[in-house]
């Protein structure tokens, strides 16, 4: 699947984007699995915020129709049982669309998350999210090029960032956010030098 999301990769300047009063909304899912046109998000958890801080927060699990298989429920805690009379994705989306607006949107490996989104919206014949967007899987390489592994935990622990919850939609994006703002004074702090 194509993403219509322009990417924004000037990351020297991302410390200026923020000053400038930008909204940027960190999310997450949880999905049954790895494919996107089979499988289907289970949980949806968001951050917003601008530089006075947290503005709102988005967060709801979602009945898939579909049984969560063993090995993502080992991952993410999250069983079928919680999820049975949970809403659908087509009472879900009207709502974090709107909570997204045209805030920008920052993941760690976005496009996973994106992916999935777009395709619940292309089977409910809406059109595609188009926000801009930051990748802090992407961004994480570019500040910290010494690392070794960029997956989410370890990043969140070289910086400092209490996991309370990993692999749960909510916190995951909070960690995120998090994360974005960390990379962002450290990439001012050597634009210093």
């Amino acid at each position: 699947m194509t993403l219509p999301n322009k990417h924004i990769k000037d990351y020297r300047r991302l410390a200026r984007l923020l000053d400038s009063g930008a909204t940027f909304t960190a999310f997450d899912t949880e999905t049954t699995g790895l494919n996107c046109q089979t499988c289907r998000i289970i949980e949806i958890g968001a951050v917003q915020f601008n530089k006075s801080g947290v503005l709102r927060s988005f967060s709801t699990l979602i009945n898939p129709h579909q049984s969560v298989p063993f090995e993502c429920s080992q991952i993410n805690h999250i069983t079928d049982e919680m999820l049975a009379g949970k809403p659908e994705i087509q009472d879900i989306l009207p709502d974090f669309l709107n909570f997204l607006g045209n805030s920008i949107i920052i993941g760690h490996n976005v496009n996973f998350d994106l992916r999935f989104l777009n395709a619940e919206m292309e089977r409910l014949s809406m059109p595609p999210v188009e926000n801009q967007v930051i990748d802090t899987l992407s961004l994480c390489r570019w500040a910290f090029p010494e690392q070794e592994k960029y997956n989410q935990p370890l990043i969140a622990q070289k910086l400092g960032i209490i996991i309370k919850n990993a692999h749960r939609a909510y916190d995951d994006a909070f960690v995120c956010g998090n994360i974005f703002l960390h990379c962002i004074r450290h990439t001012a702090a050597l634009q210093k030098l």
